[in-house]
């Protein structure tokens, strides 16, 4: 792959955010030393098949879904590169119809085609609470069951990846239409984290469109209508702090995304849809300067967050206007409820919210998890592998012979 590398970055202390920048080349067509060279002003490097194929092989792929279409899912699943290990969460309904049981033999079959390993998990299982509960986790669980959420799910397939050895996790939404979109964002999770000179990197991916039908013709939009609120107030707070006005977040909002588990487990989390604009509070908490750092090794050190627009269009499938004001509003109020956003973005979103007819007093703060880093991960494996739902896929040879098994 050739892909952009960035010259130019906001600092918000030691979180650098880099501009936006493209994918050059899917496959650049060379096996050979990493290359880097400057073309008219940009700086582009050329990461060989070997690199990427290399970091794909420690790196878990994580698949929140929630009644999808089978045979969306298994597109999605026939994009995610050979040597990731695919990690299923589901929150599918099991009644009238068990759609977890058509996921879990829809996987099987596949893995078993693809001669590759998967691990599957239904984020109801009482037992999955229970290893989660011997973990320490226990802030994720109510009763006798796993708070019900995306970000819930993330965190169980990043726990998931610590146990089977990776040292690094991608996020892949279960509604993409394009086998091929979902291809090209693993490898631009691997290439960039590959390109990463700090252990503290994320990638978030922007995508180039997002097409929709509109009059009969398809139209190619640029921004999602959530995304573009959350990037708003995302740089409004940054600017505030730097003193200079700013729109390099292009991502609040990225679903597909990928992180070094060195930094993912020292972050918290937020449950449901406030996941993906948290992880960016989180930095700007930790590691901004503005409160003293839990960690100072992180702090002395340096975070990039890279943002990257891809070639392939996103085709998804449209839950509807009720679906995109939670989105919105569970984003605002991740923010609202941040120690860091300064008076003036508070402002600024209680006058977006008056205009959507929303009194901020109404909104509940979004539930916040600590970081799974003290996590035992041993009892964690332990307990987990006696939930009745979970699955773990080993990968066999076409005799039948298992030469891996994921955890």
């Amino acid at each position: 792959m050739r892909i952009e590398y960035p010259h130019r970055h906001e600092r918000f202390g030691a979180v650098r955010i880099h501009e936006t920048t493209q994918v050059i080349e899917l496959d650049s067509g060379l096996d050979g030393d990493e290359e880097e060279t400057t073309t008219q002003g940009r700086l582009v490097n050329l990461v060989p098949p070997a690199a990427v194929n290399a970091t794909e092989r420690r790196m878990a792929i994580v698949v929140p879904t929630k009644n999808e279409r089978r045979k969306v899912i298994e597109g999605v699943l026939s994009g995610i590169p050979h040597d990731c290990l695919i990690v299923l969460v589901s929150a599918s309904e099991r009644e009238p119809i068990d759609r977890f049981e058509i996921e879990t033999g829809l996987l099987e079959r596949f893995c078993h085609a693809a001669e590759r390993p998967a691990v599957a998990v239904h984020q109801d299982d009482p037992g999955l609470a229970d290893a989660l509960l011997h973990a320490g986790m226990g802030q994720m669980v109510d009763g006798q069951r796993v708070r019900p959420g995306k970000g819930e799910a993330m965190l169980i397939g990043m726990m998931v990846a610590a146990i089977a050895g990776k040292d690094c996790v991608g996020f892949i939404d279960a509604d993409n239409y394009v086998p091929g979109a979902v291809h090209e964002y693993v490898k631009v999770f691997a290439a960039v984290l590959h390109l990463a000179r700090t252990p503290y990197a994320m990638v978030r991916i922007s995508w180039q469109s997002k097409p929709k039908i509109e009059d009969g013709r398809l139209v190619f939009n640029r921004w999602g209508r959530t995304t573009h609120v959350t990037n708003r107030f995302l740089n409004l707070l940054l600017s505030t702090y730097n003193g200079f006005g700013t729109e390099v977040i292009r991502t609040g909002n990225a679903g597909e995304h990928a992180m070094s588990l060195e930094l993912a487990k020292r972050l918290r989390f937020a449950g449901g849809f406030a996941v993906e604009p948290y992880e960016l509070l989180d930095l700007f908490e930790q590691f901004g300067g503005a409160r003293p750092s839990p960690h100072p090794e992180v702090a002395r050190s340096l975070v990039d967050v890279f943002q990257v627009e891809t070639r392939n269009p996103h085709f998804h499938e449209d839950k509807g206007d009720h679906h995109i004001s939670d989105m919105r509003l569970e984003s605002v109020r991740a923010l609202l409820s941040s120690p860091i956003c300064p008076e003036p973005v508070r402002a600024e979103i209680g006058a977006f919210l008056a205009s959507e007819g929303i009194d901020p007093s109404t909104l509940e703060d979004p539930i916040v998890y600590e970081p799974w880093e003290s996590a035992d991960l041993d009892a964690f494996r332990d307990h987990l592998s006696k939930a009745a739902t979970f699955l773990a896929i080993p990968r066999r040879r076409p005799s039948g012979i298992v030469v891996e098994q994921p955890i």
